[in-house]
C-alpha cells in the first residue's frame, strides 16, 4: 500500500492529472478501490489493487514528465 501511495502522490506531483489524465484516473481508482479493500480487510484485492494502481501511476507520471518535456522543447 505505501508502494501504491508514494508512487500515485509522484504522478500527482508531476501533474499527471492534466499530462495523462486516462492512466491517472486508472492510477487513482485502484488506489481507491486498495484503500476500501484494505479497510475491509480483504488483504489479497488490496493487494492486487495496489499493484495495479501502482502500475498506472509510474506510467501516468512517465507520460506527463515526458509531455511536459516535448512541450519544453517546443518552445
Amino acid at each position: 500500500m505505501n508502494l501504491a501511495q508514494a508512487a500515485f502522490m509522484a504522478a500527482k506531483e508531476a501533474s499527471a492529472d492534466v499530462h495523462a489524465p486516462n492512466l491517472f484516473r486508472k492510477a487513482e481508482d485502484y488506489y481507491l478501490k486498495a484503500k476500501s479493500a484494505y479497510r475491509r480487510k480483504y488483504f489479497n484485492k488490496a493487494k492486487e489493487y495496489a499493484v495495479m494502481s501502482k502500475k498506472y501511476s509510474e506510467k501516468a507520471e512517465y507520460s506527463a514528465v515526458r509531455k511536459k518535456a516535448l512541450e519544453g522543447n517546443a518552445e
